[in-house]
């Protein structure tokens, strides 16, 4: 009852012109920062971080997390429409969206990804709300052998993310670890792999290599099967572009689900939504009864990446308020926010701030109806980007691929990496390896080999068995692995005796 009391409490601050209004502002921002490739939520919440400086301390952070939760549905959209994600967590989005947007049902993405950000918005912020304490708790009990145990379960994701090509998807996700070990050594600061070029020694920035892979990779296959010139892909007209209340009904369980997952996974400091929605996916991929038709535009697959991302949000805010341990960049950056306005994150926060402890939930509340309306308004918008031809969506793609790229460290080199993957992408979509894999090896590789050193520093290969969770979470990671390679060796079997 106090925590439904101090919400009411919460509530009440926001009912006024000023605090909607920047609620709104924050929403609208969030949505075009992540619908641009290149801005990340953590780079979006980094730019609009002075903007809140001359504001009461409860408006400056109310601002930010409004930011931070928009902008994971907005690189939904751009993932949706022209396959470029433009988050590194709507690279999933992209795995179905894309697809449906090319079969013509680019409404039925869209509003998926929508409804199925706002539900898992919604799971994340009511878990934050009841269970923050628990959670924080439970995640301060993770040792480095816990947290290379869950890098190695997001890794097993493989299986699933190849489509069946056990051995290519395999090769991908390996290129992809080996690729995260350029630059300088994370313990000891050895370079690596850099031939003593200067702007190696930070490895490859993730979002030029992200775009390059995902949008250029596109332009090129676009440009070599002839695309480029045929007419755009008109929407549905046999029935509403736009899903129904029935089948989103369908999808109710696997946006919970997802939801769960996402806030869960969200917790732990150093995971975030990119590494709970190539889980989510996997899961939703192994319930489903037909798991051949993900990546091919099953809406079950988009419902489980969005709900996924945006429930993180709720996830990463946990320890960041009760510990003052950040789950993810963008709360990195709120640490920060909080700091400026003279607030130490941490237990004390709830003991004598609550005021603004609980008008942050409240905000996030009203922040996602915010996100509902706005995406149902720009529905339209959205749809109509799938009717521009080609010949002129590719050169935009090229020029904003670059600004993205351009913008993340001001360097040329960037735009340089961009299209160099760019065309390593379209080489191996050829050769009918997927790109997925290496982004999910990107992604894992620094996680994995930190914790992987620490672990064997501090008590050898014994200490992942001896702590129990660890033992579990690699259980489970062997039986992801195993479980689908088995099934595939005994479908081919039976394929050959009949």
């Amino acid at each position: 009852m106090e925590t439904l009391s101090h919400l009411y409490d919460g509530l009440s601050l926001l009912m006024g012109f000023t605090p909607l209004v920047v609620i709104l502002a924050g929403v609208i921002v969030g949505i075009l920062a992540g619908a641009m490739p290149g801005i990340s939520p953590s780079m979006a919440v980094a730019l609009l971080l002075p903007f809140s400086f001359g504001m009461s301390p409860s408006m400056g952070i109310v601002l930010l997390c409004s930011i931070y939760l928009a902008s994971n549905y907005g690189g939904s959209i751009t993932a949706v429409m022209i396959n470029t994600p433009g988050t590194p967590s709507a690279v999933v989005t992209a795995f179905d969206g894309y697809p449906l947007t090319r079969k013509g049902q680019a409404g039925t993405a869209l509003g998926v990804s929508l409804i199925a950000s706002v539900v898992g918005g919604f799971v994340g912020i009511i878990i934050l709300v009841l269970f923050s304490a628990p959670l924080a708790r439970m995640a301060l009990k993770f040792w480095p052998a816990e947290y290379f145990a869950l890098a190695i379960l997001g890794l097993s994701t493989i299986a699933s993310l190849g489509g069946g090509r056990w051995l290519e998807s395999f090769i991908a996700v390996m290129l992809g670890l080996l690729l995260n070990t350029i630059g300088l050594d994370p313990l000891s600061g050895v370079s690596r792999y850099t031939f003593d070029f200067i702007r190696l020694y930070d490895g490859f920035s993730f979002i030029p290599v992200l775009i390059g892979l995902f949008a250029l990779s596109e332009v090129f296959m676009g440009i070599e099967s002839g695309e480029v010139n045929r007419p755009p892909v008109l929407p549905e007209r046999e029935k509403s572009p736009w899903p129904t209340l029935r089948d989103y009904f369908k999808l109710k369980f696997a946006m919970l689900r997802a939801g769960v997952v996402g806030t869960v996974i969200g917790v732990f400091p150093g995971a975030g939504g990119t590494i709970a929605s190539f889980i989510a996916y996997d899961i939703e991929k192994r319930l489903n009864s037909d798991p051949d038709s993900f990546g091919k535009g099953n809406p079950f697959g988009v419902a489980a990446a969005e709900a996924s991302n945006s429930s993180s949000v709720g996830g990463a805010l946990v320890p960041l308020l009760t510990l003052g341990i950040p789950g993810s960049s963008s709360a990195a950056v709120l640490i920060g926010a909080l700091m400026i306005h003279n607030l130490q994150p941490g237990p004390e926060l709830f003991t004598k701030h609550p005021e603004i402890v609980y008008t942050l939930f409240s905000s996030l509340f009203v922040a996602n109806i915010f996100l509902l309306f706005l995406g149902l308004l720009g529905a339209r918008l959205w749809i109509k980007a799938a009717l521009i031809p080609k010949r002129l969506l590719y050169p935009m793609i090229f020029a904003f691929s670059f600004i993205g790229s351009y913008a993340v460290r001001s360097s040329v080199f960037d735009v340089g990496v961009c299209l160099a993957f760019g065309l390593l992408g379209w080489m191996l979509v050829r050769s009918k390896f997927p790109v997925s894999p290496i982004v999910l090896g990107m992604i894992l590789g620094t996680m994995i080999e930190k914790n992987l050193r620490a672990t064997l520093m501090m008590g050898g290969p014994a200490l992942f068995l001896q702590r129990p969770l660890s033992l579990v979470l690699l259980a489970l990671a062997f039986a992801s692995g195993v479980i689908p390679y088995l099934r595939e060796r005994k479908r081919k079997k039976a394929l050959r005796k009949s």
